[in-house]
């Protein structure tokens, strides 16, 4: 669910400030348990939140359509009865 690119900014400043002589499988090890805590804990990038909240946008500018679709079908129904 998270942007990979995202955390590696985050993984990139944990890892500047480990010590100099720590192996590069424990920076690795660091950076893979980061990301694995944000995806555990539901965090998401900005970028993720603004395409999840125009795909909620464009849902509710269709379901206001169709109410008002379905409005005008039972006025119409309505008539003819």
């Amino acid at each position: 669910m998270t942007n990979k690119t995202a955390f590696d900014h985050l993984g990139q400043a944990v890892s500047s400030a480990l010590p100099p002589g720590l192996s590069e499988d424990i920076k690795k090890n660091i950076h893979a348990v980061l990301i694995s805590t944000c995806d555990r804990l539901g965090l998401v990038t900005r970028e993720e939140l603004e395409v999840q909240e125009q795909v909620l946008q464009r849902m509710h500018q269709q379901l206001q359509t169709m109410e008002r679709q379905l409005t005008e079908l039972e006025q119409a129904l309505l008539k003819k009865t």
